[in-house]
């Protein structure tokens, strides 16, 4: 069976089923060739970041680094030289940004490869009621061979509709993957920048408590 051939017999269903690989396939396309855009942070950095506030040239040394890691840190940076207290929230802010932006389209894509099968069974039960009304109006007197070749062509549906959801739904765990991979990446980076502040904020913290008590009790 040729593809007009399919298409003639399954009926409308098999249209909206090629609609459905259509926009899942162009989708999968174009998240594939952003992530391949997206530049890496150089592992290099992930050694200087602990460090990166500290420095008066941090906006100098991070201008020239691309991709969403890149972004947090810069969001963060310019923060932090802005006189910004929470940086924490700074940088979840940005990356929950990166990652929107990352996974634009993909509920369209899970959409798509959870309703293909229930649309293709759709397209069968309504083939399988065709075929008994033709049952019912020849009074039951039906040639078996013309009986069997309605019925699988009313299985054609539920075929082309696992056909495209099993590609689809392999493909956005695939790509839900890569953003998930690039999720944990920002928040490394985050808890990197940050965690030697957060070290000198606790160690003041305690001091400045340390003298609070001591004033207290100096006249005791």
């Amino acid at each position: 069976m040729n593809l007009a051939e399919l298409l003639t017999k399954g009926g409308p269903v098999i249209w909206v089923l090629a609609v459905y690989s259509s926009i899942g396939l162009a989708i999968v396309l174009e998240r594939y060739f952003l992530f391949l855009r997206l530049r890496q942070l150089p592992k290099v950095w992930l050694e200087k970041l602990n460090q990166l506030l500290e420095q008066a040239d941090a906006k100098q040394q991070i201008a020239a680094l691309k991709g969403p890691e890149a972004n947090v840190i810069q969001a963060i940076v310019e923060a932090h030289a802005e006189g910004v207290k929470d940086l924490q929230g700074v940088g979840n802010r940005v990356r929950g940004e990166e990652i929107q932006r990352m996974e634009f389209g993909l509920r369209t894509l899970s959409i798509l490869g959870n309703t293909a099968p229930l649309l293709g069974l759709l397209g069968t039960i309504t083939g399988m009621i065709k075929a008994f009304m033709v049952i019912e109006q020849a009074g039951g007197k039906v040639d078996a061979q013309a009986l069997a070749g309605g019925i699988w062509e009313a299985m054609i549906t539920t075929g082309v509709g696992l056909a495209v959801a099993i590609p689809l739904l392999l493909l956005l765990h695939f790509l839900e993957g890569s953003v998930e991979r690039r999720a944990l990446k920002m928040n490394r980076c985050i808890s990197l920048l940050l965690e030697r502040r957060t070290e000198t904020s606790s160690s003041s913290s305690q001091t400045e408590q340390t003298h609070h008590w001591e004033n207290i009790t100096d006249g005791v």
